[in-house]
């Protein structure tokens, strides 16, 4: 049973975007002040990947731990209302990103993959300044 009418519910939903999300935000603020220039969502690549590095042939995706199903995340928790629904949307979003990766990895492209729990205060800084040293890694001419 939802805990919210259906206008609300209606409404939150609709609040829930897909782009330009605040942890896409830090992630490219960061990247950017680092001196790496991207492309954002490019529909050229599958999955349009929410950074793109096109000189580091790079594709990094900010997955939200909920809605792309972070196994074993403590932000990732299954709602007890509607559970069918759920399963279903959640384990498509995952089978979804799973073939996404396996073809962009096929066409030669870096896929890298930051959680959202990784841009919580408490690990932020590390984990962004990880983030561009993959990026760095193996770079590809």
């Amino acid at each position: 049973m939802d805990n919210h009418p259906k206008e609300v519910r209606s409404y939150n939903m609709s609040r829930i975007r897909s782009k330009n999300t605040k942890p896409e935000e830090l992630v490219q603020k960061y990247l950017f002040a680092a001196g790496f220039r991207y492309r954002k969502n490019d529909k050229r690549l599958r999955g349009y990947p929410d950074i793109v590095l096109p000189k580091y042939k790079t594709a990094v995706f900010v997955n939200g731990c909920f809605w792309h199903g972070h196994a074993g995340c403590r932000y990732s928790v299954w709602p007890k209302s509607n559970t069918e629904y759920w399963h279903k949307k959640i384990n498509g979003n995952i089978e979804r990103d799973q073939k996404t990766c396996a073809l962009l990895q096929e066409q030669g492209w870096k896929v890298i993959i930051v959680w959202e729990f990784e841009l919580k205060p408490f690990c932020r800084e590390e984990r962004l300044s990880r983030l561009c040293n993959e990026i760095k890694s193996e770079r590809r001419e």
